[in-house]
């Protein structure tokens, strides 16, 4: 919480005329959505700064457009929570509300924003998560009490029913969309593209 709000009050040179979030991050988009994506944790000057999960970042930049191309988002562009950009069938949010220093949000942070994760599971019903990156992998593999499941780009598991959850539905890991991936081409614009097909695909069947 601290660092969250430091980051808002000294804020980054290019931003200094913008009043920043500043707090915790909620999640957004279609609430009949079947599909829910899970990210790690806001930016510090991407979501702490706009309000609004994966807009305002690089990340975002990676991940809007390829929404877009898939018929899930009405625009290829996130800029501020007031641009216009709507989801559909789609629903993202994060495993930490709170922006983390050096993007790394220790175990109790995560485990803290974890009842809320929880709660947007239960009251969306998805019948796909897509989880970018092991952290949210992992932390989705923590709520249902998963074993025995590695972390890879493009796999797929099928998820038991449960309390939580008590249809069946599907776990599907992609590489997050930070520079870190994305430049270096261990996630490409195609492999990204192939994660979305798979899970409208899947949410698709039997509907």
């Amino acid at each position: 919480m601290e660092w969250r709000e430091e980051v808002a009050r000294v804020r980054r040179k290019a931003y200094k005329d913008q009043e920043y979030w500043g707090k915790p991050v909620p999640g957004f988009g279609d609430p009949k959505a079947r599909i829910l994506v899970v990210g790690l944790a806001p930016g510090a000057h991407g979501s702490n700064r706009t309000g609004r999960q994966f807009t305002g970042d690089a990340s975002g930049d990676f991940l809007f457009p390829a929404l877009r191309r898939a018929g899930f988002a009405s625009q290829a562009e996130a800029k501020s929570r007031n641009d216009g950009m709507t989801l559909k069938d789609l629903y993202i949010t994060a495993s930490a509300r709170c922006v983390p220093p050096d993007n790394k949000p220790t175990p109790a942070e995560l485990t803290a924003c974890q009842p809320y994760l929880e709660r947007e599971i239960q009251i969306l019903q998805p019948k796909v998560i897509v989880c970018l990156g092991k952290i949210a992998f992992d932390r989705i593999f923590k709520i249902f009490s998963l074993r025995g499941l590695d972390f890879s780009h493009g796999v797929v598991y099928a998820l038991e029913p449960s309390s939580l959850l008590p249809h069946p539905s599907f776990l599907i890991g992609s590489y997050h969309p930070s520079q870190q991936n994305t430049l270096t081409g261990k996630l490409t614009a195609e492999m990204f593209d192939e994660i979305w097909k798979r899970a409208k695909e899947i949410s698709d069947k039997d509907r």
